[in-house]
């Protein structure tokens, strides 16, 4: 079981928690992570752009002059690649960019994730995060208490106020233990995590 220090909202300690070496202390597996990363972009990719060919477009099915004594070059369609108008060579079709992982190596990958930013000191434990209302300043307020910049926050909850107030800071997301991923994990330089998200994650995946 690994020890880190909890704060408060002030940036001061108020104790020590134990994390469960089960995700917080695994094995980094460098190789799941990166597939995990790249699983999330590609996924998160459209795959709806389309160009037409040359055969796909209409018009030109005619030789636009005789093959000789033109002075031009020859020309066989005005629909070829090198006319304005004409064909795109190898156009982008639509396609699906999925690629696939399954859930023992998704979990795993996570866990890898977490576990490096405990041994990089990136994992910051808050006893509590909690915004009487809705306002950007103290949420900024409390990044710097906590040295937190390009921050990733999980709560273990929806909390608007801390949803809201976090909307407007470059760089800082929010998160809770059933919506973090690999990508916003690894992607932020600091993850910010409260004692009951903590416990949420290791219930979940312990």
């Amino acid at each position: 079981m690994a020890n880190v220090t909890v704060y408060n909202m002030e940036g001061n300690e108020v104790g020590t928690m134990e994390l469960n070496d089960a995700v917080f202390g695994v094995e980094v597996n460098e190789h799941l992570v990166h597939l995990a990363v790249v699983r999330q972009l590609a996924n998160n990719r459209q795959g709806t752009q389309k160009a037409k060919t040359r055969s796909e477009v209409s018009g030109g099915g005619r030789k636009p002059w005789r093959q000789k004594g033109t002075g031009h070059a020859r020309q066989g369609s005005i629909r070829a690649p090198q006319w304005t108008g004409g064909g795109v060579v190898f156009a982008p079709v639509p396609r699906d960019y999925e690629v696939k992982m399954n859930k023992k190596e998704r979990r795993a990958a996570l866990k890898s994730a977490l576990t490096s930013k405990v041994q990089d000191n990136k994992l910051v434990v808050v006893d509590a995060l909690t915004l009487a209302d809705v306002k950007t300043k103290e949420m900024q307020k409390v990044l710097t208490n906590l040295k937190a910049e390009k921050a990733l926050v999980i709560t273990a909850t929806d909390d608007k106020n801390v949803i809201l107030s976090t909307r407007n800071i470059a760089d800082v997301q929010t998160a809770t233990p059933s919506t973090i991923n690999v990508y916003d994990v690894m992607k932020h330089n600091t993850v910010i995590v409260t004692k009951d998200a903590v416990a949420s994650i290791e219930e979940v995946y312990a």
